[in-house]
Parts: C-alpha cells; structure tokens; sequence
C-alpha cells in the first residue's frame, strides 16, 4: 500500500500488541535483543495495519510473529482475542535482503568504531537503502493480505531480521 492511500485510515487500523515467538530459536545477542525491543516500541507509537477484507474482523489487532516450519508466520487476533487471519509466507523472497541487511549492520557498527564520520553516513545510507528494499518486499508479500504503509513496513522488516538471527 503506498502512503497516500493511507488518508482513509480508521483509529483501528492498527496494531496494539506485538510479540516474537522466539520458541526454539537460539538465545538473541544484547544488541539484538536491544533492535528488537526498539522496533516493538517504535511499532506500536506509530503503525498503520489494516486487513482489506470485508469479512476480517475490525482492529485494533495483535501480532504474534513467528517463524515456523522454515515460514514466516502473521498470526493475528482482535484485541479481545477474536482470531484473525493468520498469514504464512515464504522466507525466500527475504534471505538475501536479510543477510545484506546482516552485512552493512556489521560494517556500520564497525565503521562507528574507527572511521570518520562522512564514511559512517555512507554506510549508513546503504543500510537505509537496504532496510527500504526489505520493508517493501514485505509490502509486496503481504498485498492482498494486509495494507501496511512504509513505517510500518519497516518496523516489521527489523522483527523479521531479528527472527532471522535466531533462525
């Protein structure tokens, strides 16, 4: 969904809870425990999720994200924990973006180590760019499915990655 769209908007378009299923996954690092709670707190100041059906349930809603049998899962309920629809994508379509993603994160935490600043915002807009090209597969994965805009995409990008690293 682009952002324009997003002018219709209702107050429960959105999501109110979000929680990682990290059952079975590898303990996370300090910074990635740190991303992930970043990325929930961000998310949930300020999100837009809608599902387009005219038989899915009215928002807000809460999001159990999981990665089960090698899928992506959007488990999503009602606020009063009515059931949703539940989502499960393929991971394939973000390995590579994730492990780039991955990659200028290292380099950028390096880099802010020994480099000089015009070099760090170089990386930086790499990993930006990056970041962009994951939210809006996530966009495109979910048309049909969920409208999100690109904040919110984003945001979610970053929970994938952390399900990822454990993954």
């Amino acid at each position: 969904m682009t952002d324009e769209n997003n002018q219709n908007r209702k107050p429960t378009d959105r999501l109110d809870a979000v929680k990682i299923d990290d059952a079975g996954l590898p303990t996370p690092t300090p910074e990635i425990e740190q991303e992930r709670k970043v990325a929930i707190f961000d998310l949930l100041e300020e999100n837009y999720f809608s599902l387009p059906h005219n038989d899915a349930p009215e928002g807000p809603y809460s999001l159990l994200l999981a990665i089960r049998e090698r899928r992506l899962v959007f488990d999503i309920k009602t606020m009063d924990g009515n059931a949703a629809p539940q989502f499960l994508l393929s991971l394939s379509p973000f390995r590579q973006v994730v492990k780039d993603y991955f990659q200028i994160c290292e380099s950028y935490f390096d880099a802010v180590k020994k480099l000089p600043p015009s070099q760090i915002e170089a990386i930086d807009m790499g990993r930006r760019g990056i970041h962009d090209e994951g939210a809006r597969v996530l966009q495109e994965r979910l048309e049909g499915k969920a409208d999100i805009d690109k904040p919110t995409a984003r945001r979610l990008f970053t929970l994938i990655c952390v399900l990822h690293f454990g993954g």
